[in-house]
């Protein structure tokens, strides 16, 4: 193990590493889809709401230089709800990184409600860890069953953030 030590959350922000790697995992279209069966409207790289709250709709349009800025805003507003659904938390860089890739997946409301949260304000980092595994929904279904062609993305962008987590520990 390295020398390097956690940081107070409340001190990070997304890497641009860590950004560019959520906007590969979110894509890109000019125009709102439903990504998976039951979800909701997005546009750009994932955004389901615009800067003042309105919810995008089928039918909305956008530019890649326009959705690069949604996308920042819509982070730095996640960033500090985040940070304030943690206080006292530490993580390293890579850590805030995964976990806001969730929170931009999720919404930060999961992320207030669920296990992850829970373990890393208990100090338990390995289990939080563990814990982004039971993010394998989508609209009830189970996206880890094998073969299916409904949202395979959705396990396996977890499993790569559950892999990385790891690897930070």
């Amino acid at each position: 193990m390295s020398n390097r030590n956690r940081i107070a959350v409340g001190l990070l922000t997304m890497s641009l590493a860590g950004f560019g790697a959520w906007k590969a995992n979110e894509g890109f279209t000019d125009t709102a889809v439903i990504p998976t069966k039951g979800d909701v409207p997005t546009i750009g790289h994932g955004s389901t709401r615009w800067e003042d709250g309105t919810r995008v709709r089928m039918g909305d349009t956008i530019t890649r230089q326009r959705a690069e800025v949604l996308a920042r805003n819509l982070l730095t507003e996640d960033e500090k709800a985040f940070a304030a659904s943690l206080p006292g938390v530490k993580l390293f860089q890579d850590e805030f990184d995964l976990y806001m890739d969730f929170v931009g997946q999720y919404g930060i409301g999961t992320w207030r409600a669920g296990s992850p949260r829970r373990d890393l304000l208990a100090g338990n980092y390995v289990q939080a860890c563990h814990d982004l595994l039971k993010y394998k929904y989508a609209a009830g279904y189970d996206c880890s069953t094998p073969g299916n062609k409904r949202c395979w993305g959705v396990w396996e962008r977890q499993l790569k953030r559950h892999a990385k987590c790891m690897g930070a520990q």
